[in-house]
């Protein structure tokens, strides 16, 4: 049984991890957005933002999950 595991109940349970792909994800598409912005590339900017604003969003819903479970 590693650190991450209990028990309870008998019953074995392991927290819930989702990994830190997201947050390195949305860094990544602002850097491109902020990038496709100074070449003036505005809808390739501004898709890079909608979809980097998506991945923090479901990041923190999903850290909140994870502490409070």
């Amino acid at each position: 049984m590693s650190l991450t595991q209990a028990i309870h109940s008998g019953v074995m349970a392991m927290p819930l991890q989702f990994g830190g792909d997201l947050i390195e994800l949305a860094i990544l598409f602002l850097v491109l957005a902020v990038i496709a912005a100074v070449a003036g590339a505005s809808g390739v900017a501004g898709l890079s933002m909608s979809i980097a604003k998506w991945l923090v969003i479901i990041f923190v819903v999903l850290a909140v999950v994870t502490f409070v479970l």
